[in-house]
This record gives structure tokens, sequence and C-alpha cells, in this order.
């Protein structure tokens, strides 16, 4: 245990969707007395347990932060995030705990080691009457003027690009909010990849996903909707929740949603790892220590960067 007050390198475990870094982060933050934060999007969400990955049981007596934070059906932010990231490292530290994030959103992680801070920004009722009713093709030439597009999920939908101008309008006129947000990266951090070759990820993938089929993911959903989450809104959160919303508002069969969705989960785990080979330029000097999910000596590593 650490004396409190006294400062220790964050460390984070990341690596695409199946690679078993849950397992990895619970063993190091038990030899480490660590408490870990989740970094994974959707798993913020009540109720969304089996699609999500939850996988509670994997924690045991460690401490986890983050998880289960809102109800389904809410858009949860990186703002909200970031707020929420430094208010449970300030309460893990004070206790003179080890943090340990884990999780694949690349957005947060990338985020956090880059030390992003965000503001709050208001609505905009004028600017978004004014951009009310313009397509999204539209609406992103619009926001590629304002900013470079990194992230694509600004421009997922019309309603998530217009809250994305909405945001850089407020920095263009409130240049001191948008020095707020200049980066103070993380220098000291430990990051660990866990890292797994392509043919043992998509075997995985497979395997899990119809493992969680077997486990009541379809029924799951179906409860979701029943209790008053809007098919749009479940829908929005992707992979899992999108296709099985599909399959049981009669869009999909049952097949034709799980080949879908086998395809999706295993591009979009591709699209995790282009992510983070592009992290590990954008967040240097820190490095990305990637070590195999199946080596044995696994921990041993990991620790012994960590000491």
């Amino acid at each position: 245990m650490t004396a409190p007050g006294r400062h220790n390198p964050l460390i984070v475990v990341t690596g695409p969707t199946a690679s078993g870094k849950t397992r990895r982060a619970v063993e190091l933050a038990r030899e480490l007395r660590g408490e870990i934060i989740s970094a994974d999007s959707r798993q913020v969400y009540r109720g969304m347990d089996i699609g999500t990955g939850k996988d509670i049981g994997e924690y045991g007596d460690t401490p986890v932060h983050l998880i289960d934070i809102c109800p389904a059906g809410y858009k949860y932010n990186l703002y909200e995030y970031l707020r929420d990231f430094r208010a449970a490292r300030a309460d893990i530290e004070a206790r003179g705990n080890r943090v340990i994030v884990c999780g694949g959103t690349g957005l947060y992680v990338e985020s956090i080691l880059k030390g992003v801070e965000l503001p709050e920004v208001p609505e905009n009722p004028e600017l978004r009457k004014r951009l009310e009713g313009k397509q999204l093709d539209e609406l992103t030439e619009i926001l590629a003027a304002m900013k470079t597009l990194h992230n694509v999920t600004d421009v997922d939908t019309a309603k998530r690009a217009i809250r994305a101008i909405e945001i850089q309008t407020y920095y263009a006129d409130h240049p001191e909010a948008a020095r707020q947000t200049l980066p103070h990266p993380e220098s000291d951090a430990i990051v660990i990849g866990v890292d797994v070759d392509r043919d043992t990820r998509r075997r995985r993938i497979t395997e899990r996903l119809h493992a969680r089929l077997a486990e009541g993911m379809v029924a799951e959903v179906q409860s979701l909707l029943d209790g008053g989450v809007p098919p749009a809104d479940l829908i929005y959160y992707g992979l899992e929740y999108k296709y099985l919303t599909l399959h049981l508002t009669g869009r999909m069969d049952y097949d034709e949603m799980v080949a879908g969705l086998e395809i999706a989960i295993h591009q979009f785990a591709k699209r995790q790892m282009t992510w983070f080979r592009g992290m590990e330029r954008r967040i240097a000097p820190i490095p990305v220590n990637w070590i195999p999910c199946s080596a044995p000596d696994f921990i041993q590593r990991a620790l012994s960067l960590c000491q």
C-alpha cells in the first residue's frame, strides 16, 4: 500500500475486445493492491451486462469504478467520463491504492493518457435552430472546417454532429475555455497492451458471441425494450444492442442477426487495433508495452514494469 498523498504512476491495461484484459487487470490489481477504473464506453450503463461483457464475477473482491453509473438509454460522453475518471482516481489515491485503468475504448484511454480536460459546454439554442434540418454530410463539412476530424463518432449522427459544432463554436467564442483543453500528458504512465494474434482473436470473438447468446443476451435486450428504452437508443450503442434490437423489432431474422453481428464485432476489433497503433504515435514518448495475452509470465512481465 502507498501512503496517502504519495504519487504512483497511472497503470493502464488495454487491448482489443476478447483479449482477456479484464482478467489481466484484476490479477495485476491483486498483486499491487489496486483498484480498477473501467475505460469502456458501454459498461457505464445499468442493465446492459451480457452484451457489454461486464463479467462482474471476474473482479471478485477487487473494487471497480465507472461501471453501472447511468441508466440504459442515456448518452454518456467524453466530458462526463473524464470528469468521473478524475473523481474516481482522486478517491482511490486518497486511500493509498494503485489506480489501474482497464478498457478498450480507445478515445477514453488516449484522452486519459494525454491528460485531456474538457470544460462543460452549455447548449446554444440559437445555433441549434440554425443547424436544424441540415443533412449529416453538410454538418460534417461545417465541423471539418472548424477542426480536424480524428474521431468519426462526432459525425455518426446529425445530433452528434450538431453537438460537436456547438462545442467548437463555444471554444471559438471562449478562447480561455479552449486553452483548458490543452493536454497535460501522463508522462510516467505505464501502459500495458494485451496482445492477441488475429486468429486467436477471431476464434475468441466467435466463441464468446455464442456463449453470450446462450447466456441470455437476447432476453437482456428484450428486457431493456420492455423497460421503456427506445429501440433507437439501443441501436445507437451499436454492435450487440444494435443487431439484437433489429432482430427483436422484426427487421432481421435470428440467423441473419447472428451472422451480421459476428462480422461487425470482427470489424470492430480490427478498428480498435488500428486506433491503438495510431495511439502509440500520438501519446509518444509514453510507450505501449505489448505482452502476448497467453504469455505464461504475463503478470511477472507486467509487474516488472509497475514496480
